[in-house]
């Protein structure tokens, strides 16, 4: 390559460089408005055990620490150096609204519950209302019946053991009715 068409490549990169350049500084108000109308999606996101006031309210002193458990979930933090305790922390994060959270502690005696200190926590009717966003709501604004009625229950015919094929080969003893317990009621 010569010295001459080195030169005029150089120059033309340069050249380019700098168109590109000032094209970066040509959006305006109107291109940045159009820019701004395209969002992208933020998902809710729930991080923590959501601990609503029925679950502190069902606490009892002198529970196991398997009983606490149960009840609230595994907790969120336990220390090797605070044994007598557990701690439950949750937040809830939205587009557009403040980060709530909320925190709660068990304490235990040994193994046995003995008091609960915390934020006020949300009756379970309150959590689900905090939930709903204005996007949702005007989607789904009726939450549909999860239950049928008896008279949507009285459309079908009920099915009797006597209208089941029998299978072919009559060895086969029909099922139990009642089947054992899956653990035991042992301890």
């Amino acid at each position: 390559m010569s010295v001459h068409a080195h030169r005029s490549a150089r120059i033309g990169l340069i050249l380019l460089l700098g168109a590109g350049l000032s094209a970066c500084g040509s959006f305006d108000s109107a291109s940045n408005r159009i820019a701004g109308m395209v969002t992208p999606y933020k998902v809710e996101v729930v991080q923590g055990n959501v601990v609503t006031r029925e679950q502190v309210e069902a606490l009892q002193p002198g529970m196991s620490r398997q009983q606490v458990k149960e009840i609230l979930g595994t907790p969120l933090m336990t220390s090797l150096f605070h044994a007598d305790r557990w701690d439950y922390v949750f937040t809830l994060k939205r587009p557009g609204i403040e980060a709530q959270s909320r925190k709660l502690t068990v304490f235990f005696k040994g193994d046995t519950f003995d008091r609960v200190e915390g934020d006020e926590m949300p009756t379970e009717a309150e959590f689900v209302a905090t939930l709903g966003t204005s996007r949702r709501s005007k989607v789904t604004s009726k939450v549909p019946p999860l239950e049928a009625t008896p008279e949507q229950l009285a459309k079908y015919p009920k099915a009797s053991t006597a209208t089941l094929p029998q299978p072919a080969d009559s060895a086969v003893p029909p099922p139990p009715s009642s089947y054992p317990p899956l653990e035991s009621t042992t301890r």
